[in-house]
């Protein structure tokens, strides 16, 4: 590949072979280094050989291997002749993140943290194939999939301020006749599961401060809460499902693939409608899975401490759908997160003249951050997700022992909470790249720009 260097945080693999469009990578010198220990790169020049893809393909500094396309990638077609690819969504359709605000400090907190801790796993079901404690007839869990956070706010489980904080307002159109019926049957016990992997609730104190906190209503030793999950074993199916049938019919639409991975199906051709429709049941459910959770930690912070938290946003960052930038266009973030500058419509009001919040999960034990939007276009106004992985999860089973993780974590007054402690030692810091550094890279890029820097006081895993 024909990598050059534009300056300190960016990058540009020039277009050539079979490449339609140059790739930006935006990424520090030690960034870049991990890049090229895996497939990242070649899997960018993969996505950007993909008929009809828009300039310029973009990894993002948390880029790392994934399937098909790197998890850190942001890829736009034309709304018109397009396509779509499930891959480059993921497995994990709506894995995203939301940031709850309390009128609460942190010396108030930290005596109750470890009961807090325990509440919360107690009440919000983990780890893999976990039940929700709802029980859903199929009628009801047809509507939260088609209804999305809508059917929350009908049933009392959220206010009109949630919905108007949710990217796409917690819910995206759509029918569920084209979800098989065994994503339906993995759905429909899992509403308001957190889940395994690098899911997790935390409980964390903002330990400082920049520009525009005070309008986000964020200040220094305030406390804070994160919910990092997705669509569970419903949006898995449904990625299986529709990675088959576009592997399977990737004949009939006459364009080839540099890789099988990027199995996919123009926009307005029959497989490409279905799993569009498909997807977005999979983001509503994880809209409404987040939803649900906030209800039951809200429920928690109420009876311990009198506060009700306050939703700040939720971003979604594996999604596919249609967007206005200088046209209209269908774009895949996998790994990435919306970062819509000032200006934008469909913010909320007190966000317009400001730009979206962004929130961004460290690794667990290590800081995570609160940005916002700058609506960069070369990005199609994206920005990264987290702090991207290193180390395989197998690798770091078997070289990091999670009993000294979670001593490590104990000494430092990180409580820790999980059903399987080998996850533990899958999401330690050493797993992850240096948040900080990701963060400083998407500063200087112009991408996006730093609000608060939030510190863990309480994990729960899966």
């Amino acid at each position: 590949m024909n990598l050059k260097r534009i300056n300190d945080y960016l990058w540009e693999i020039e277009k050539s072979g079979e490449m339609k469009v140059p790739i930006n990578v935006y990424a520090s010198d030690a960034l870049i280094k991990k890049m090229k220990e895996d497939r990242t790169l070649k899997q960018a020049m993969n996505v950007a050989s993909l008929p009809g893809v828009l300039p310029n393909v973009s990894v993002m500094p948390d880029g790392h291997e994934g399937y098909g396309f790197p998890i850190g990638g942001v890829a736009a077609f034309s709304a018109e002749d397009g396509l779509v690819s499930p891959g480059g969504i993921g497995y994990d359709i709506n894995c995203g993140i939301r940031l709850l605000k309390t009128n609460l400090k942190f010396k108030e907190v930290k005596p109750l943290i470890e009961k807090l801790t325990a509440s919360i796993f107690k009440a919000v079901p983990s780890g893999v194939g976990s039940k929700g404690a709802m029980d859903l007839s199929k009628s009801e869990f047809l509507e939260i999939i088609t209804r999305g956070v809508g059917w929350a706010h009908g049933q009392g489980y959220a206010t009109e301020y949630d919905l108007n904080h949710i990217e796409e307002n917690g819910s995206m159109k759509t029918s569920h006749g084209d979800v098989s019926q065994r994503a339906l049957s993995r759905g429909l016990k899992q509403i308001g599961t957190l889940g395994a992997g690098n899911h997790f609730i935390e409980i964390q104190r903002v330990s400082s401060t920049f520009e525009h906190a005070k309008e986000f209503g964020i200040e220094k030793d305030q406390v804070v809460i994160m919910i990092h999950t997705g669509s569970r074993g419903f949006g898995h199916q449904i990625a299986s499902d529709y990675i088959s049938l576009m592997m399977r019919s990737q004949n009939k639409f006459g364009f080839r693939l540099p890789d099988k991975e990027l199995a996919a199906a123009p926009l307005k051709s029959k497989e490409g409608e279905k799993y569009i429709n498909a997807m977005r049941c999979a983001v509503n459910f994880a809209f409404v899975n987040r939803q649900i959770i906030t209800y039951f930690v809200r429920q928690v912070f109420e009876e311990y401490l009198g506060d009700t938290p306050k939703l700040l946003y939720d971003v979604a960052h594996n999604i596919g759908k249609f967007e206005k930038h200088k046209e209209e266009i269908f774009i895949h973030r996998k790994g990435a997160t919306r970062a819509f500058g000032p200006g934008r419509t469909d913010l909320p009001d007190e966000f317009k003249n400001l730009g979206q919040p962004v929130i961004i999960p460290g690794s667990m034990g290590t800081a995570s951050y609160v940005l916002i939007g700058k609506g960069n276009p070369d990005t199609f106004e994206s920005t990264c997700h987290g702090a991207g992985r290193v180390m395989s999860r197998s690798k770091a089973r078997r070289s990091l022992s999670s009993n000294k993780i979670i001593a490590s974590l104990k000494r430092r007054g990180i409580t820790v909470m999980t059903n399987k402690k080998s996850g533990v030692s899958e999401e330690a810091p050493e797993a992850y790249k240096d948040i900080d550094e990701v963060v400083g890279v998407v500063k200087r890029a112009g991408i996006s720009d730093t609000v608060a820097k939030l510190l863990p006081m309480g994990v729960v895993k899966g």
